[in-house]
């Protein structure tokens, strides 16, 4: 965006800057300046280096550049921080023991947020340029930007033992989206950790993916092994696993702080759509590219694309343990995507141990690799 001269009092400024956040549904908003976290490189770097990233490649590509706004962009001096909020009006483990039925994460069952929050950020930033000039670019998620750490020094929370942010007046449920500016703005102070002694979100990972407090081995994490990793579940972690095919909400839903979050304050565009809320899993074994692009159409699953959430269901399955699935579960053995193949090998042999031997005996000689490792690893039966 263009500079522009303007001469406007930076407190009255950033006054009424909050006051627009508001009112385009951002229920935090704080200002940092652009060298407010030095040592986030260093711990990105320690944390790259242990490979807890696992294939998130992309992390490493980009590392200088994440590692400080003005890595990113020389020119920034002052990153205002923002909250939207997404806090649910349901318990998000309410469905962990239901029967037939599939968990998605709570920030991913109603609009995408990478478009709502976007939308607002730009509307902020054209405000901002009409107010004060400045030249600024808006950021939420898919760019190497160090929000938490950010938000924190901006003081909208902290970075929690799970390493998510925590509001005092949000809990967990915040969406994050950051304006760098070359405005010299007023900034907040910082937002200090105050977790104490509490260790539930440790407690509660179902694959412990917490080697200490404040740091996650994401190779360990239901959110990645879902979402990002491509091929197959690891199968020390499938029972694990559950009934969630998206994400997970465990660590963040545990959390004390999260009585202070009120779901009328979370915007609209995060209710959770019928459809998502609670899928059957027999449903999302049926669905083809097609389908699944229907379904998850203006979600941020849609990212992940059909073989990843059929592989993720199929899994579901087999620690659901219903008959009902047998037949879906059974065509699968012969899909085109191996991982849909080796998944579905997995989830037999929870639901018939019987059918799971017989299947074997045929298919283990000409299978691919990996679904070969499947047929002839015969998993726990279910109960």
């Amino acid at each position: 965006m263009p500079t522009q001269s303007h001469h406007i009092d930076n407190k009255t400024l950033t006054a009424a800057l909050k006051a627009e956040a508001a009112r385009l549904g951002f229920v935090a908003c704080g200002i940092a300046p652009a060298d407010a976290t030095p040592e986030s490189a260093g711990r990105l770097r320690e944390w790259l280096a242990s490979g807890a990233h696992g294939d998130m490649l992309w992390m490493e590509e980009r590392a200088e550049q994440r590692g400080s706004p003005a890595g990113l962009w020389p020119d920034v001096r002052s990153v205002v921080m923002l909250g939207m909020s997404y806090a649910p009006a349901e318990d998000p483990l309410r469905l962990a023991d239901a029967p037939g039925v599939a968990r998605i994460s709570t920030y991913a069952q109603g609009q995408d947020y990478h478009d709502v929050v976007k939308k607002g950020l730009k509307a902020l930033a054209r405000w901002l340029v009409d107010q004060a000039g400045g030249d600024l670019k808006v950021f939420v998620d898919t760019a190497p930007v160090m929000e938490k750490p950010l938000a924190e020094a901006a003081g909208l929370g902290w970075q929690g033992k799970h390493t998510n942010l925590v509001s005092r007046d949000h809990g967990s449920w915040l969406f994050l989206g950051a304006i760098m500016t070359t405005l010299e703005l007023e900034p907040d102070g910082g937002h200090r950790g105050t977790c104490g002694s509490c260790d539930a979100c440790q407690i509660a990972c179902p694959t412990q993916a917490f080697p200490a407090p404040y740091r996650i081995d994401a190779r360990r994490c239901i959110s990645y092994l879902t979402i990002e990793n491509k091929g197959p579940i690891p199968r020390e972690f499938r029972v694990a696993m559950g009934n969630r095919i998206y994400g997970c909400d465990d660590c963040l839903a545990v959390c004390p702080w999260n009585k202070f979050a009120a779901a009328a304050a979370a915007n609209r565009a995060f209710s959770a759509r019928a459809e998502l809320a609670a899928p059957e899993i027999g449903d999302l074994l049926e669905l083809d590219d097609a389908g699944f692009r229907a379904v998850f159409s203006g979600s941020p699953i849609k990212r992940i694309g059909r073989d990843r959430m059929v592989r993720n269901a199929l899994i579901a399955a087999g620690n659901d343990g219903g008959e009902g699935l047998l037949p879906a579960v059974t065509r699968l053995l012969d899909d085109p995507a191996p991982v849909v193949r080796g998944a579905a090998a997995w989830a037999l042999g929870r639901i018939d141990p019987e059918g799971f031997a017989r299947e074997s005996t045929t298919r283990s000689a000409d299978a691919d690799e990996d679904v070969r490792t499947e047929w002839l690893s015969a998993p726990p039966p279910c109960g």
